[in-house]
This record gives C-alpha cells, sequence and structure tokens, in this order.
C-alpha cells in the first residue's frame, strides 16, 4: 500500500498535490478500504479509463446515468419482469416500428455519405439488421390480429427522436453547410460520422438492455410473455450489431478534429436522452415500485434519506486527509515554534506515529472481525447482529482514543481543513442526486449525513463546494481555540451502536404523526445495522468485510436491479402488500449513485 505521506513537506504544494493525488480517483471505481484510517492503494489510479479508449466505449461510460435512467424507467422494469400490460407492449411496439423506419432510412443516407468501400458494406449490413427488428415487430403484430401500428399515430417521444435523426442524417447539424451544398467525399463522409453519432448509443442500449434482461430469465420457464423480444436483443447477433456500429463510428471519426469530435459527442448524448424520453413516455395503466418517489405520497409520509460520507459520497476516505494536512503544515524537527501556540509535533514524528495508528487499526480491525463472526451463518436477527457489532463498537472507541492520545491531530487550522473539504472528489453523481432532492420541496424528503469523519466542518466544505447547503449531519467535531484545533474531538458518531442511535433519533424527531420511508446508503460494516433498519438499505461499494460480517449474520445481498424486477413481478401478482420494510435482511447492491438516482429519482 502507498501512503499518501509521500507529499512534499511544504504546506502549500503538499496540499495542492494532494488534492490533485485525489483527482486520479474520480473517474475510477471507489477503492474500498476495510477501515476508516488505512490509506488508498495505489492500483486505484490504474483503473482510470485511459486516454485511447475507443470513442463509443467513452461515450458510453460518460453518459452511464442516462443508461441507467432507461434501465430504470418504469417500463423497462415492468417488462423485465413480465408483467408488463399487453396493451403497453403493443403501444410500445407501434412506436418502435414507426422510429425503425427513420433508423433504416437513416443508415441509407450514412451509407451515400461515406466515401469508403468497406463503411458503405458495413452500413448496408446494420440497414438489413434494422429490417430484421421490424420483421419480429411484424410478427407481434401478426399475432395479435390487429394491425396496432395504423392504431397508434406517432407520439410526441418519438417524433422528437425520428426527426432528431433524419435532420442528422440530412446534414442539418450545426457547423455544416446546408444540405446540398456538400462538394467534398471529406464533408460527406463527417455526415456519415454524425449519423452514426446519434444511432450508436440506440444500438448500444438496447444491447445492454437485452443482456440486462435476458441474464433474469428462469431458463427452466418459458411463460415470460416478453421472452421473444427480450431473446432477439440479448442475442449474439444484435450484440455483434451494436458492436459493429460502434467499430463504424470509431473508424469513421478518425480523421475527425478536436472540435468535429465534440460535435458527435453532443449527438450521442441528445440521442440517450432522447432515448430515455421514448420508454418514459410509454403509457403505463399499472403502479411501479420504481421510481420510488413515483408513489410517494408526500403529504402522507416523509422520504428520509440517510447516507454515510467517507468512500460512500467520497472518492477517499477523510482520516487519511485530516493525517495529510497534519503533516504538510507541521514544523520540521529543526523549525521552533512560535511561543504561544500549540506545540505539535514535527512533520516527520506525525507521519511515523500515523504510521504506526494506521497499522495497529488494521491489524486489530481484521482481529475484530474475526471475533464476532459467528462458525456458522446464523437466521438473520436484528438484536443478534446489534449484539455482535457492540464489540466493534468498543474497538472503535479505543481506537479513537489512540489517535487523541497520540497528539497527532493538534494544530491542524480551520481553514485548512476546509479548503482541503472544498477540492474533496465526491464520487460521481452523489452531489446533484442530493441537490434534485432539496430543490424539489413538493417530495417532503430529508438528507441526513451520518459519519464516523472526525471533523464535520470538512463535510460541510465538501458539500458547499458542490452547491449544496447540507444541514443535517451528524458527525465528529474538532475542538478550536481560535481557530487551531486542541487535538480534542466531541464525539457523536464513532461506531455502528451511536449510527444506529443517531437513525432511530432522527426517525423519532421527524415523525410528527407520519410514516417515515427510510433509505440508507452506506459502504461499511459501521454502516450495517442502519442497513438493515431502514426500509431500504443500499450498499455502495465492494467492503469484503461489510459482506462477510452481513452473510454470516444471515443478511442476504441483492443487486438492484434484479431485486427490483423480482419485486415489480411480487407486486403484480399481489403477493407482496408490503413492499419495503426494515429489518427484512435484505440490503440492494449499486455499482453507483447513478443507479440510486434512476431507482429513487428516475427523470
Amino acid at each position: 500500500m502507498r501512503s499518501l505521506f509521500s507529499s512534499s513537506p511544504y504546506p502549500i504544494t503538499a496540499l495542492s498535490r494532494l488534492v490533485r493525488s485525489h483527482r486520479r480517483f474520480c473517474s475510477s471505481p471507489t477503492p474500498r478500504l476495510s477501515n476508516p484510517m488505512a490509506i488508498p492503494p495505489k492500483s486505484a489510479a490504474a483503473a482510470v479509463i485511459p486516454t485511447e479508449e475507443r470513442l463509443a466505449t467513452r461515450f458510453w461510460i460518460k453518459f452511464r446515468r442516462e443508461s441507467m435512467l432507461s434501465l430504470y424507467s418504469p417500463f423497462a422494469l415492468c417488462l423485465a419482469s413480465g408483467s408488463l400490460k399487453i396493451d403497453t407492449f403493443r403501444h410500445y411496439i407501434a412506436q418502435d416500428v414507426h422510429f425503425l423506419k427513420a433508423f433504416a432510412r437513416a443508415y441509407e443516407l450514412a451509407e451515400d455519405c461515406a466515401d469508403d468501400d468497406d463503411a458503405k458494406l458495413a452500413i448496408s449490413e446494420l440497414r438489413k439488421g434494422v429490417l430484421e427488428e421490424l420483421k419480429m415487430h411484424n410478427s407481434f403484430v401478426q399475432e395479435w390480429g390487429s394491425d396496432c401500428v395504423k392504431e397508434s399515430p406517432v407520439n410526441s417521444a418519438t417524433l422528437k427522436y425520428t426527426e432528431f435523426l433524419l435532420a442528422t442524417a440530412s446534414g442539418k447539424v450545426e457547423g455544416l453547410k446546408a444540405p446540398g451544398t456538400l462538394f467534398t467525399p471529406f464533408e460527406k463522409t463527417k455526415i456519415a460520422a454524425y449519423t452514426l453519432g446519434a444511432m450508436t448509443p440506440c444500438m448500444r442500449l438496447y444491447a445492454f438492455l437485452g443482456k440486462e434482461f435476458q441474464a433474469l430469465l428462469e431458463s427452466n420457464k418459458h411463460d415470460h410473455p416478453y421472452k421473444k423480444w427480450i431473446e432477439n436483443y440479448s442475442s449474439e447477433s444484435f450484440q455483434a450489431s451494436a458492436l459493429q456500429t460502434e467499430d463504424l463510428l470509431d473508424k469513421l471519426s478518425v480523421p475527425l478534429t478536436g472540435e468535429e469530435l465534440n460535435i458527435i459527442e453532443k449527438l450521442y448524448h441528445q440521442a440517450m436522452k432522447l432515448e430515455i424520453e421514448f420508454f418514459y413516455s410509454q403509457p403505463l395503466t399499472q403502479p411501479t415500485i420504481a421510481p420510488l418517489t413515483k408513489e410517494h405520497a408526500p403529504e402522507q409520509e416523509r422520504l428520509m434519506i440517510f447516507s454515510d460520507f467517507d468512500l460512500t459520497c467520497t472518492v477517499v476516505d477523510s482520516s487519511a486527509i485530516l493525517a495529510e494536512i497534519a503533516i504538510v503544515t507541521a514544523p520540521k524537527s529543526d523549525q521552533n515554534q512560535p511561543a504561544g501556540q500549540i506545540v505539535r509535533m514535527s512533520s516527520a514524528e506525525l507521519r511515523n506515529t500515523w504510521g504506526q495508528l494506521s497499522t495497529q487499526y488494521t491489524e486489530e480491525y481484521e482481529q475484530c472481525i474475526e471475533s464476532i463472526l459467528p462458525s456458522e451463518i446464523v437466521e438473520f436477527n436484528y438484536e443478534t447482529l446489534h449484539k455482535a457489532l457492540e464489540q466493534l463498537s468498543d474497538f472503535e472507541k479505543r481506537a479513537n482514543s489512540r489517535v487523541i492520545e497520540s497528539g497527532v491531530l493538534k494544530g491542524l487550522n480551520l481553514e485548512d481543513i476546509k479548503r482541503a473539504g472544498e477540492r474533496l472528489i465526491l464520487q460521481d453523481g452523489c452531489i446533484s442526486f442530493f441537490k434534485k432532492i432539496t430543490q424539489n420541496k413538493r417530495l417532503n424528503a430529508d438528507i441526513n449525513v451520518l459519519s464516523y469523519c472526525w471533523c464535520g466542518d470538512l463535510i460541510r466544505a465538501a458539500f458547499s463546494s458542490g452547491g449544496l447547503d447540507a444541514q443535517n449531519i451528524r458527525a465528529n467535531e474538532f475542538s478550536f481555540e481560535e481557530s487551531v484545533s486542541t487535538g480534542e474531538i466531541v464525539w457523536f458518531v464513532q461506531s455502528p451502536i451511536d449510527k444506529v442511535q443517531a437513525f432511530n433519533d432522527i426517525l423519532q424527531d421527524r415523525s410528527n404523526g407520519r410514516k417515515n420511508l427510510s433509505v440508507y446508503i452506506g459502504d461499511s460494516v459501521g454502516d450495517l445495522l442502519c442497513l438493515v433498519k431502514a426500509d431500504i438499505g443500499i450498499v455502495v461499494g465492494s467492503s469484503s468485510s461489510l459482506r462477510r460480517v452481513g452473510s454470516q449474520y444471515g443478511v442476504s445481498f441483492v443487486p438492484l436491479f434484479p431485486g427490483l424486477v423480482q419485486k415489480q413481478k411480487e407486486f403484480a401478482e399481489g403477493r407482496s402488500p408490503c413492499i419495503w420494510e426494515g429489518e427484512s435482511g435484505i440490503l440492494y447492491t449499486a455499482s453507483s449513485w447513478d443507479e440510486i438516482h434512476a431507482f429513487i429519482l428516475g427523470l
């Protein structure tokens, strides 16, 4: 493991370098640590997507939120569960036929613009694939015995997408000459590239949805009403067509300038947004469990969102940042400290002391986890789990006492802490999720952050820099004398027991005779009691200790989308009268805040 302590001993340079080093993690999966005092591994930086990555792949990853919104749309959820009403599916097929006809025409126009024989052939093959899709849709119509295409006029969402697509394929793109005035093969080739930029996301999205839905089909059952549709989009031939479209986009984009590539990115993004609108425009006559706020009745219940901070909202742990600030702002061994100020250890002494504390914590944490694990998996029982985690709570308090006694947190300046918080890299989508909730007053929703963080000012600065006024923060607080830390901490939340007590207290305070629908988002063993206590517990990241402890105590970890599909199916069949309830022993795992956003808020 690489220590963050390798920064320059000069405060300004070191703090700047610390911030820059954190930015390396912003596009990568969060480095998950088994304890809050550990240092992020060097390997995390290697997870950043290389700049030479293919164009289509970069765009797909960049616009992950849009793909999640489509996946979690009420239409997609009902289709995947098999509970989608047939009238809704018929309407969708009718709209998709209108769309596919425009898709085939766009390929035809792109083929005319391509100046390379191989590209022309590839586009021609892709167009044939669209015609095969239309044949499948026609087979649905024949089964129903009525022409739903003629019976369903084009809706506004379908029209917006088809007009956008055909306009792009006709050269009506900002920055291009008017159609009919293009006089060089290269200028025509640009139109082919732009057209592929507007079509590729649709192909990749359907390939993605097909695979996601296909993974949920029960192989021993053949009663899924939309199995034929799912098998088509999850088939090897369709997956190959999606990949071929992306390959062609990459090839056509090679000679383009940076400005022209930016145009393709905008077209790609616009297509993704229009695809979302297309899915959300399908008329559903049935209740759905997602987005969560769709069936939420704000006049009857309050939506209570709880979240951990370190490694749930952040990319690195705050304790490492606070230790780094202490080290890089500490005096050198040969420096005289001004009289009247809090006496501090030298930077070398701090680095050594912090290293010892971290090592001791890591070793004893693992020992503590091992000691609370039952020899065999037990049936889930909240009280049993609570009792086991009381031992971990005692351990956390002893470790925190060692930190205070060591004096490593003495002499930190409040302004340095705030600056570090303002530059702290948060997980993609975290701030936008919180902001959308706080900005929608009609939701009757609360956001509460419960954190082991030693300094609540760091959290407040981090959220404030993102334009979020997060007032409901329950964390620990540094003790200051004239904006300089004394080394003491006012403890509010330093253990799993403290967290769940704060969780219960907040719910009690906010009840006011109304029902609370609680959601807790966390990543570690310290969050486990809150996660299982909440009506909906969502785990982000991949903490091995959380899964080990949870699993041994009978907690089930279910990927979020498959879990919702199963719940939607049970709900439609009347087998789940109470959709969400705490202490069920079931937690849902999410890969990103985009997924959480799509589930809870939708559009």
